[in-house]
């Protein structure tokens, strides 16, 4: 079982300032969502030529991510970022599954 996750995001242009800012001032409520649904060393990282995040966290093994989208902390984070990335309908960014094709550790 993998217990690592990767994907990435698309951020719309003149939006990386106000996107750190707003990180680097992560609502307390969503951080523990973040860590009781299991999360654990998530980092996300910015292509500054395409404007592409690329999200990675692991999940411990007995993780409840799944849960994370029907929580209301999770849903306004979705609305207080929309603004600044693409979106689905709901306001959920829209993510783009990478596969793991080496590691070395």
């Amino acid at each position: 079982m993998n217990l690592t996750r990767a994907f990435k995001m698309q951020l719309k242009p003149g939006a990386v300032a106000e996107y750190k800012r707003r990180h680097d001032e992560l609502w307390p409520q969503l951080g523990r969502a973040l860590t009781d649904a299991g999360i654990y060393d998530y980092s996300i990282f910015l292509d500054e030529e395409t404007l592409q995040l690329f999200a990675v966290f692991k999940l411990w093994p007995d993780h409840k991510i799944e849960d994370l989208p029907g929580k209301p902390i999770m849903q306004r984070w979705w609305d207080h970022m929309a603004e600044l990335m693409e979106v689905q309908p709901g306001n959920r960014p829209r993510e783009w599954p990478l596969q793991q094709v080496f590691h070395f550790a």
